[in-house]
């Protein structure tokens, strides 16, 4: 994991939910369809665990999606993800709902996101952060900048770097370096 300024660390430790995009962030960006026409997503199984251990620390996550897809309603479901908005066209509409439901203001939220939709969500939230391999403008305009890139554990760095910066991965990982 890279060298995390202090600002960002600041801005870290207020986070109590990670929204996430899909296509680019959570997979590869690739839409792959099988020969009925069902889209079929690759996930890395290292960012599901990052995901899953974000929640066991007490930190929400969603996901905002401007497709819809079956494999990601089940992989939501697999990893407990509650917050799953498909179909969101207008991720800021998603967003502001989001917040009603969870009572979080801006600055306790962070977005992953790579492309520009998702240039709005990153300019309201807590925390902005891109994938590596995000439109190239949007580095600019991120806190952060994963190393990895989409579906290739960069929800893991960023889930990584919230539980480091909050003090809680010792306590959510402890199990496996005791076992």
């Amino acid at each position: 994991m890279q060298r995390i300024p202090a600002a960002v660390r600041k801005k870290a430790q207020r986070i109590k939910l990670l929204l996430l995009d899909v296509d680019g962030v959570l997979t590869d960006g690739r839409i792959v369809m099988n020969h009925r026409g069902e889209e079929i997503k690759h996930f890395d199984v290292r960012d599901g665990h990052g995901i899953r251990l974000l929640l066991r620390a007490g930190i929400q996550v969603g996901v905002i999606s401007g497709r819809s897809s079956r494999a990601l309603k089940r992989r939501a479901k697999d990893l407990g993800i509650q917050l799953l908005y498909q179909n969101a066209y207008d991720k800021v509409d998603a967003y502001e709902t989001i917040k009603r439901k969870t009572g979080l203001k801006d600055r306790a939220i962070a977005y992953v996101g790579d492309d520009l939709v998702d240039l709005p969500l990153l300019r309201r939230v807590g925390l902005a952060i891109a994938v590596s391999d995000c439109w190239q403008d949007l580095k600019q305009l991120s806190d952060y900048v994963t190393t990895a890139g989409g579906g290739r554990g960069a929800v893991r760095e960023v889930a990584e770097l919230l539980l480091r910066s909050q003090r809680k991965w010792q306590r959510v990982t402890q199990k496996y370096y005791l076992s």
